[in-house]
């Protein structure tokens, strides 16, 4: 198996990974299919990562160095998507952690690096974009050195091999001098020496850990992993061990592993090498494929359990399956548990009602859902996000992140201020260069919906960061929402008429000819509390007219909702409704007369 070599990398959201694998794969004249051919960012395939900028799926690829296959996996880097990390992981030797040479590492590398060190991988410290204005090598690769020493490394995880890169120019060196650089063979090299090659005996039973799955239209469902011991080959009989245990015999009728970052149909994979298999629709991530006369299961993978939930229903307001695909209940249930086979962190429970308690692992991670299912064509509403509490000892507790925040110190006391009335608790605070670099432990509840505040708070200037503490006592003493809601009275156009006479009472999220229901959200009252505003209200016409009249009336930008605002804008007696269209927020009692029956009947 020194033929072979898997290494996961592992980096801060936007530290250039993905640029990064680019590289590794052009250079190495790896197969690449002509729709990617000149693409930027190649491995981050999908819509809303190309959007965002971010890794939020795991990726597969290989590359030959010399007669050497090299298996890359590409990690998320946000927090949210720990569940990604955690089992792509078990997949790797070791790893290329990327730091960016001005920033150094960041709260989400301390996540990810925290888990590779825990499986005990040797660790390659790639500095990246040292061709960046401002970048300071030095001072990254000591803040590196001290977050080992942070996290407990051993002396062998501390004698770290370094090389200095540019993702986007494509060459990398032992020195941090880019003139000297050419290629980024460097990298390569460095892969060469200090990742091993993977342990486990071709000669042994079949075992293979499912770490991720993937769908095909014409071979099902493909099962992806390593191959722990001995080998598979095309049409083998194996056996396919679940979570409780069970063995079932399956017949394989598609065996591939990676070129590129293309799946091509092999004869036979031996231990050491990634796979993926067709002909087994039952597998689910985490379990064992093993032979089948000698089954044997591999350690199940443990995942951190979710942190925030929230309800996903039916869409059942008067625009109704007007601008959506798949809106039943049945289309929108076998999406959610189609998502749970590839989803590890995701979990999903049926309501007597009809509706279902979606959890996951924080807001960001729940959003990124609904926004694909929506892109999808779906159309469903969800209810307001809300924290896992449990009872421990006979205690209610509930989670808690560490928040790291970088921003410039001209905003540092606004940041203070505002995460003081969400109950945060300040642990670390220092300046360098003009910038602030804050620590706090905060419940998960009090961040909900902060992040938009803070884009506002420091102008898009500040960074913030967060990654699940623990369960701890509720401190309690939390506000309602603090901002009522305008609410649609009637059904039918917006009018510019009746926008004007109502926008001195807060902000409004529609201009004029938008069509509205009764019971929808139109804006946010700027006092507490919900007032029923007419914002179809026509001007009613009459033969007096006046010089000038209403040219000097103005009507303020209305602010757009985007999903992100809206769940963070909304009560519990709210919902949000999703469509491919549009994003709405509506009451949950659509008409006064329904509001004040539900009030009476459950006050």
């Amino acid at each position: 198996m020194e033929d072979i070599r898997n290494i996961a990398i592992i980096a801060h959201v936007d530290h250039g990974k993905t640029t990064l694998v680019d590289s590794l794969l052009r250079q190495s004249k790896s197969n690449l299919s002509k729709d990617l051919v000149g693409k930027e960012c190649i491995m981050d395939s999908n819509e809303i990562e190309r959007e965002r900028g971010i890794t939020i799926f795991s990726k597969n690829a290989s590359v030959m160095y010399g007669d050497v296959k090299i298996n890359i996996i590409d990690t998320p880097g946000h927090a949210d998507f720990g569940g990604e990390v955690e089992r792509v992981l078990n997949m790797a030797d070791g790893c290329l952690l990327l730091v960016d040479a001005k920033e150094g590492p960041m709260p989400q590398t301390r996540f990810v690096l925290k888990k590779a060190l825990k499986m005990g991988h040797k660790i390659i410290v790639v500095i990246n974009k040292i061709d960046k204005k401002g970048a300071r090598p030095d001072y990254a690769l000591n803040a590196t050195m001290d977050l080992f020493l942070d996290l407990g490394a051993g002396e062998n995880s501390l004698n770290f091999p370094v090389v200095y890169a540019s993702g986007k120019e494509g060459k990398a060196g032992k020195d941090a001098d880019i003139s000297k650089m050419k290629d980024i063979f460097p990298v390569f090299e460095e892969i060469m020496k200090h990742i091993p090659a993977p342990l486990g005996d071709p000669k042994e039973p079949l075992q293979l850990l499912i770490t991720s799955l993937a769908g095909d239209d014409f071979k099902g469902r493909i099962v992806i992993g390593r191959v722990h011991n001995g080998k598979i080959k095309k049409g083998q009989e194996v056996a396919h061990i679940d979570r409780n245990g069970v063995i079932k015999k399956r017949k394989l009728i598609s065996l591939m592993t990676y070129s590129g970052l293309n799946r091509v149909e092999v004869e036979e994979v031996s231990a050491g090498d990634i796979a993926a298999l067709a002909g087994i629709p039952e597998a689910n991530i985490g379990e064992t494929i093993a032979d089948s006369s000698d089954a044997k299961p591999l350690p199940l993978i443990d995942v951190e359990e979710p942190t925030v939930k929230m309800v996903f229903m039916v869409n059942d307001s008067p625009f109704k399956g007007k601008e959506g695909q798949y809106t039943t209940s049945r289309q929108i249930k076998e999406r959610l548990f189609k998502e749970l086979e590839t989803d590890v962190a995701l979990r999903i429970e049926g309501m007597p009602d009809g509706k279902w308690a979606v959890s996951g692992r924080g807001e960001l991670h729940l959003s990124i859902l609904i926004e694909r299912m929506r892109r999808e064509g779906y159309e469903f509403q969800v209810s307001m996000p809300k924290v896992i509490e449990k009872e421990i000892k006979g205690e209610r507790t509930v989670p808690f992140e560490k928040v790291f925040i970088e921003v410039p110190e001209i905003y540092q006391g606004v940041v203070l201020e505002k995460l003081g009335t969400r109950k945060a608790e300040l642990k670390d605070m220092k300046t360098q260069d003009g910038i602030a670099f804050l620590e706090f432990l905060i419940p998960t509840k009090g961040l909900l919906g902060y992040r938009s505040d803070f884009l506002t708070d420091t102008k898009g200037l500040g960074i913030i960061n967060t990654c699940f503490h623990e369960y701890a006592k509720d401190p309690g003493g939390w506000k309602d929402k603090i901002h009522g809601s305008l609410v649609a009275h009637e059904t039918g156009p917006t009018n510019l008429y009746g926008l004007r006479n109502v926008q001195d009472r807060g902000i409004l999220f529609f201009g004029p000819g938008v069509n509205v229901y009764e019971g929808q959200v139109v804006g946010q009252n700027s006092k507490g509390g919900d007032i029923r505003v007419n914002v179809c209200k026509e001007k009613h016409l009459s033969n007096m007219r006046s010089k000038g009249e209403g040219v000097s009336e103005h009507f303020n930008i209305p602010k757009t909702m985007e999903l992100e605002d809206a769940l963070k804008f909304i009560g519990e007696d709210e919902l949000v409704e999703v469509t491919p269209k549009s994003i709405r927020i509506r009451k949950l009692y659509l008409t006064e007369i329904e509001a004040k029956k539900a009030k009476r009947d459950n006050p």
